[in-house]
């Protein structure tokens, strides 16, 4: 009796082990993720990509049901993403909604920020509304709000004077908290949610929503296995209305 226990025990013990290396393998590789959003809620599907993907075939992003693409341009004051202007041409060519962003930097001005950026990233009417990355990339000596305020106001008011179109920042739960809650600023948001859907806690005004940053498509290699996943919050009309709007008469 008691090696029955014993095995049945061991057998159970297995079987665990067995489901959690699984689940382990799935969650790493992106084919299962905290967030699975239904596509009957959030028909339009995107992506945000870089250098890091590698080469991009994105004729074969596009037939996965993706729909719009947002491309890693330039990074604080100097850095330019290698594979952007091949990107770019290619992801319009594919039939993609696309539109480029900055990652910002705490470290350097605004204002060469910004040269930065609108030397690359071309002036396309139909392009998506120019993007602004904020988010933390070290964990001491937090950025004083009052100073990065000011920085984002520059890069604003700048990015919508040269491309016409409201800007989007693309942010953190912490980030928005620190820098964007309670402000004036005039933009679009893309939340970062990667445990949870998004929430009243966050902000009820967002528009994008990058749900799985490791994620799993055909379409590129050379790189990075894994990709960003998002969607838009609206149906495809909706979609193309914003699309339409975002730029000014």
């Amino acid at each position: 009796m008691k090696n029955k226990r014993k095995s049945s025990t061991l057998l159970l013990l297995s079987a665990i082990l067995v489901c959690g290396l699984l689940l382990w393998h799935l969650f790493s590789t992106g084919t299962l993720w905290f967030n699975m959003p239904l596509k009957s809620r959030y028909p339009v599907r995107g992506v945000d990509a870089s250098h890091y993907q590698g080469q991009m075939n994105w004729e074969r992003i596009a037939e996965q049901g993706i729909t719009f693409a947002f491309l890693k341009a330039t990074e604080g004051s100097g850095t330019v993403d290698d594979c952007f202007a091949e990107n770019w041409k290619n992801a319009r060519a594919a039939g993609l909604y696309v539109g480029a962003y900055h990652f910002f930097s705490f470290d350097s001005s605004a204002a060469t920020q910004a040269d930065n950026y609108c030397s690359v990233v071309p002036d396309d009417e139909d392009a998506l509304p120019p993007v602004i990355d904020l988010e933390y990339y070290r964990s001491e000596n937090l950025p004083d709000a009052d100073a990065v305020r000011t920085n984002l106001r520059i890069l604003l008011a700048r990015m919508r004077g040269v491309y016409g179109k409201k800007p989007i920042i693309y942010t953190t739960k912490q980030c928005w908290e620190a820098y964007l809650k309670d402000t004036d600023f005039d933009y679009t948001l893309w939340i970062r949610s990667i445990f949870s859907a998004p929430s009243h806690s966050f902000s009820p005004d967002w528009t994008f929503w990058q749900y799985n940053p490791r994620g799993m498509l055909d379409g590129y290699s050379g790189g990075d296995v894994l990709i960003d996943l998002n969607v838009f919050r609206g149906t495809a009309e909706d979609f193309r209305q914003f699309a339409g709007y975002t730029v000014q008469p």
